[in-house]
């Protein structure tokens, strides 16, 4: 094994090794049980005799800070003398309950058949798919997409407009660099909407417009003429969670079918949908006008980073040369396992598992919070994997989040997700599907006893 090493001047060459191995031990650099090159290669590193480096080992080792066993790699002590090693977080309080928005539970991802489709695919991808491609991504996985999501989704496209991302956010700021390339302007995002989101229209050289929303969503009459587009969640507003209204649905299209601009739409969890057929895509109304934006987050997992746009026809090139500039492509491998694990049918065998899992989280959630603390409210509750709790009128968010850290709990509050000047309402962010399977009774107990001290004092 390598091992870099800088030998400080003016000393032997003993006595500069033996000291530049002791430092390395001190400031965590060489971590306790991380085995050391033998004496023979790390003499030849430095061209010194092995005897040498035998007697530096032999040093060290009596000192405390080498472990040396016949047979054996030498290898770093643990003991008292060897600083841990500090993560570049820091030290954190364990979570007792984990309700942070936007998770799926990772421990149900169904590892077996992700791991036979990526056999799978490997088995039959000819050479040349692994080599430099189409910066839209893998023409298989496209065209299986392009299948499914018209399947499931009612998206109207084909694989010639789809393009492979590495999930929402690379999606949006390619759209966002297509669109300020072609007529630099603003871009209305919902109110509320994910800071992120924000952050991403900033960063592309677009103004961000407030486009209110209330019981029915996202307010056509609020959508400024002069944004080139609009960012919305038509299927489960993020983070409050009503569902687009169908009037509002048709007046988006036509606006923006009748100014020539576009509008994004961001699906992220259109697949739970608990009280009937999930809503259908907003894309379907108008293809030339709305982008279409999903991915693996939710249905299995973030950490894939596999995501797609379905993008109309006189965006597609803009958008392609946005993804050339930015990575040349998405892990091809990935993309592969996801066609193969669509085509086996594998993907919806998942997706109706996990509904009637996260449905069965959605109602214990609702009973929990009834019993503990039925004078709170819960909006957000027909799809998707979070919903938002009220306050008591003499509670703010600074109040529950405080008292919700003391207790070890990891929650969010509405707060960030404002911008503009509409009115804001307080509440409480669940995300329902993030604690694991084995793990969420215990916590909707914890959450129950929180809302219970806020209701209670």
């Amino acid at each position: 094994m390598d091992l870099h090493l800088e030998l400080p001047p003016g000393r032997g060459r003993r006595a500069a090794l033996e000291s530049a191995l002791r430092q390395a031990i001190r400031d965590g650099r060489l971590a306790p049980g991380q085995w050391l090159p033998s004496s023979r290669a790390l003499a030849a590193q430095f061209q010194m005799a092995r005897g040498t480096v035998v007697e530096v080992y032999s040093q060290l080792a009596a000192e405390g800070y080498l472990r040396t066993r016949p047979g054996a790699a030498t290898e770093v002590a643990h003991g008292p003398l060897m600083p841990p090693r500090v993560s570049a977080q820091g030290a954190t309080a364990r979570v007792v309950a984990d309700f942070r928005l936007g998770r799926p539970d990772l421990s149900m991802f169904p590892r077996q058949e992700w791991l036979r489709a990526l056999r799978r695919a490997l088995q039959v991808t000819a050479h040349a798919e692994l080599g430099p491609g189409d910066p839209r991504g893998s023409p298989r996985l496209r065209a299986v997409l392009a299948d499914y999501l018209g399947r499931v989704r009612g998206v109207l496209t084909n694989s010639e407009h789809i393009v492979i991302c590495s999930g929402f956010t690379q999606g949006l700021r390619l759209v966002c660099d297509a669109l300020a390339a072609g007529s630099p302007g603003s871009t209305a995002l919902e109110n509320p909407c994910l800071p992120d989101h924000r952050a991403i229209v900033e960063a592309a050289g677009l103004t961000v417009h407030s486009l209110d929303v209330d019981a029915g969503g996202a307010r056509p009459d609020r959508w400024p003429s002069t944004s080139v587009a609009a960012v919305l969640t038509p299927a489960h507003q993020a983070p409050l969670g009503m569902t687009l209204d169908a009037h509002r649905r048709s007046e988006f299209t036509r606006v923006a079918a009748a100014r020539g601009t576009y509008l994004i739409e961001d699906d992220y969890d259109g697949e739970f949908r608990y009280d009937r057929h999930p809503v259908g895509a907003l894309q379907g109304l108008a293809p030339e006008r709305v982008i279409y934006a999903g991915s693996a987050s939710k249905s299995l997992a973030p950490g894939l980073r596999l995501g797609w746009l379905a993008v109309p026809p006189g965006l597609v090139d803009e958008v392609v040369e946005a993804k050339r500039r930015a990575d040349r492509g998405t892990d091809v491998l990935a993309q592969l396992a996801l066609a193969e694990l669509i085509e086996s049918g594998g993907l919806d065998r998942h997706v109706r598992r996990m509904r009637r899992r996260y449905r069965g989280r959605r109602d214990a959630l609702v009973e929990t919070l009834d019993r503990y603390a039925p004078e709170v409210s819960v909006q957000g509750i027909s799809a998707g994997l979070h919903a938002v709790v009220s306050l008591p009128d003499d509670r703010t968010e600074a109040d529950a989040l405080s008292l919700a850290r003391d207790r070890n709990l990891a929650l969010t509050g509405l707060a960030p997700f404002w911008h503009g000047t509409a009115r804001r309402s307080a509440g409480i962010v669940v995300g329902y599907g993030t604690p694991a399977e084995h793990e969420y009774a215990g916590a909707l107990d914890h959450l129950g006893q929180l809302m219970r001290a806020l209701t209670s004092s």
